[in-house]
C-alpha cells in the first residue's frame, strides 16, 4: 500500500500547491521552520513541474518533426 506522499501530483495540482505555497512565504506570517519547510516542498514542486513541462516539450517536438527530423515548428523567442 502507498502513502498519499508517494503518489506524484497531476501538473495542475502541483502547480496550484506551489502557488499556495508562495502564497504563505509572501504573506511573512510563517515561522523559519514553517518558510523552510514551504520552500523545499516549493523546490520540489517546481522540480516536478519543470520535468512535467520537459517531457510535453518532447512531445510537441516529436509530433512536430518530419522525416529528415526537422521540426516544422519554429520556436518563440
Amino acid at each position: 500500500m502507498s502513502s498519499k506522499q508517494d503518489k506524484k501530483p497531476d501538473f495542475e495540482s502541483a502547480l496550484a500547491e506551489l502557488e499556495g505555497l508562495v502564497s504563505k512565504l509572501e504573506s511573512g506570517d510563517l515561522s523559519l521552520d514553517q518558510s523552510l519547510a514551504c520552500f523545499k516542498r516549493g523546490v520540489e514542486l517546481t522540480r516536478y513541474c519543470q520535468s512535467v513541462l520537459d517531457e510535453a516539450q518532447k512531445a510537441v517536438e516529436l509530433l512536430g518533426s518530419n522525416t529528415d527530423g526537422q521540426t516544422g515548428i519554429e520556436p518563440s523567442n
